[in-house]
């Protein structure tokens, strides 16, 4: 009741999924505000996102000073924590657009308990270009770009630093060395995933999540009502 259509409109992801559509779902819509109460819900100070929701969060922040200065304080006013890089990997094979989970293309994402042979396909198979040369180049070339800061991410090396070591090298050795650092990274979070998975500590560690989440909340909710005249 404290958001407009007009700033929902122009949130991009329901730009780009409705584009060309007579019709969207309201869900669609109103979704920005969902995850504006999921933040503002838990009196969270800071968020860290990569810069694709720096959007979301000024939205948030908007509700919520928007809230206050009507209502009094209500909320906490989120910071957006954002990292310089790797916070915003693209698809390996369509670089301009952001990895997505929803994506048609299994080959176009690695995720975290893929098996070494799936992310050898999917890098191996990963969009580049015909120069040949292994720089970062976000405008013209995105591929390597996205590749290379895959490679600085797992492996904590900077992007300057990997430039140099594979100056004159081809595309199909750095692709190689690239999945053998994603291959070492992520084995011990499957191996992790593997032992708590059917344990007894998973549940524990989600009960007592949900047990801190349901006490910030609730203060949350009293203070809203509270400010809100909805009684308590």
């Amino acid at each position: 009741c404290n958001s407009y259509t007009g700033e929902l409109s122009r949130m991009t992801q329901f730009k780009q999924k409705s584009k060309d559509e007579a019709s969207a779902p309201a869900g669609l819509f109103a979704y920005p505000v969902l995850m504006a109460a999921d933040i503002l819900l838990y009196d969270t100070d800071i968020v860290p996102v990569g810069n694709d929701q720096k959007q979301h969060i000024e939205l948030t922040r908007d509700i919520a000073q928007r809230i206050n200065n009507t209502y009094g304080e209500t909320f906490v006013v989120p910071d957006g924590r954002f990292l310089k890089e790797g916070a915003r990997i693209m698809a390996l094979d369509d670089p301009i657009v952001k990895m997505s989970k929803s994506s048609k293309n299994i080959h176009s994402r690695i995720s975290l308990l893929d098996s070494p042979n799936k992310i050898k396909k999917s890098i191996m198979r990963s969009t580049t270009d015909s120069e040949g040369s292994i720089r970062f180049d976000v405008a013209e070339k995105p591929g390597i770009s996205n590749l290379l800061t895959i490679y600085s991410a797992f492996s904590g090396r900077r992007i300057e630093d990997l430039e140099s070591e594979y100056s004159g090298a081809g595309y199909g050795s750095f692709k190689k060395d690239l999945v053998d650092v994603v291959c070492e990274e992520l084995l011990p979070i499957q191996e992790r995933f593997n032992e708590i998975r059917p344990s007894q500590e998973l549940l524990n560690a989600l009960k007592d999540g949900a047990e801190r989440a349901e006490n910030i909340a609730e203060k949350t909710m009293k203070r809203i009502k509270m400010r809100f005249g909805l009684g308590l």
